[in-house]
């Protein structure tokens, strides 16, 4: 009998996470550890050794066909035609015909006729139907092929290693994969088909701020990996250390900062957004049409008296704001938050938000707080 409700789906972590007295919560319908004991110690342990976190319930979907470039030139904001090198990697997002965001997503060019993605859990299935009407659509012919079942069940977990120790602490665990990886840059992957937990890949992504890798191996050998991690003194980390981590390093998170309703422009993503080449891309004409309406800046709150939170509003000489996400830095010991803002405010001005029916005075900042164990923004 599970020891989940059954309402939930579980990656194949889930009983490592149980024997290890993880907090669990439901994540988006997942059940899925929120820390294992202090999300503080958590968060430490990522800046400034090494930390790991189970993401198996991220959906990777294979693309695999003959028209797979140009179906992904046609699907997605960024262009894939940046990706020539076999394991190369793009961050970019899939949008609405109106311009609003269906995802958020990391994809990687293995060959022409094969392309993985990555896609948010909470989005997968709309992602996949919004995949596949597009290929319909387009007479593309791909064979879309998702590592996660229906069921919850997934035929890849995902171990992300983050912190300055990650890549060193993955090769004692995963020699077999240093010779491949060591060289290779940010935003790239490498597949190793012999290792002693059978074939994985290799990616230096990761969702932190800080280095290290996100490595997918089949679902049956992810525990013995997790455990070995473990031995080796990498830190599990749960859902509530991911999130500080993310929002000092000024990183999006889908249903938050951006969703269907939102202009990527409108979410400071307009760097995943190629508008220069000719290449038409679902969304680009309402893109266009709409431009850029908000800046998406940082908030370090300057008083006392409360914590920055979400939808919390901000005052601005030029008009409202919004904070899209917020919390108290354990890196900095400050409350900071990402915030949606209008046009013409700067860098280095005060605002008031909007606490508890009190306004209280916070300073603008470019992104991100935190980068690589260093803080950016004070």
């Amino acid at each position: 009998m599970t020891q989940t409700a059954t309402s939930l789906k579980a990656t194949p972590l889930n009983a490592a996470h149980r024997a290890a007295g993880a907090k669990m919560v439901d994540f988006g319908g997942w059940d899925m550890p929120v820390n294992y004991g202090s999300q503080i110690e958590e968060h430490h342990a990522v800046r400034t050794d090494c930390g790991m976190f189970d993401v198996s319930h991220m959906c990777v979907v294979d693309l695999q066909g003959e028209n797979v470039r140009g179906f992904l030139r046609g699907l997605v904001a960024n262009n894939v035609d940046k990706l020539q090198v076999a394991g190369k990697a793009l961050y970019s997002c899939m949008l609405k015909p109106e311009g609003g965001v269906i995802d958020d997503l990391i994809i990687y060019f293995f060959s022409e006729n094969w392309f993985r993605l990555v896609v948010n859990a909470g989005t997968a299935e709309k992602d996949v139907a919004w995949m596949n009407a597009h290929n319909a659509q387009t007479n593309s012919g791909l064979t879309l092929t998702i590592t996660q079942r229906r069921d919850g069940a997934n035929a890849f977990a995902l171990v992300a290693v983050q912190g300055p120790n990650a890549r060193a602490k993955a090769w004692e665990v995963l020699p077999e994969t240093k010779a491949a990886s060591a060289d290779i840059k940010p935003f790239n992957a490498v597949i190793v088909a012999d290792t002693s937990f059978g074939e994985v890949m290799v990616a230096r992504t990761g969702y932190t701020g800080e280095d290290g890798f996100e490595i997918a191996v089949s679902a049956e050998r992810v525990t013995d990996l997790w455990n070995a991690l473990a031995a080796a003194g990498v830190k599990p980390a749960g859902l509530g250390a991911r999130d500080t981590l993310r929002l000092e390093a000024g990183m999006n998170l889908y249903g938050q900062d951006m969703d269907e309703t939102v202009n990527p422009l409108d979410a400071g993503l307009a760097w995943t957004i190629d508008l220069v080449s000719e290449r038409d891309f679902v969304g680009k004409q309402a893109l266009q049409t709409q431009g850029q309406n908000a800046q998406f800046l940082g908030l370090i709150l300057r008083e006392k008296g409360g914590i920055l939170r979400a939808h919390q509003k901000v005052v601005c000489a030029q008009g409202e704001g919004e904070i899209t996400s917020g919390t108290f830095s354990p890196t900095m010991q400050q409350a900071i938050a990402l915030a949606r803002l209008p046009m013409g405010v700067s860098v280095g001005d005060t605002v008031q938000v909007v606490i508890r029916d009190k306004q209280l005075a916070a300073s603008v900042v470019k992104l991100p707080f935190v980068r690589n164990g260093k803080i950016l923004a004070a």
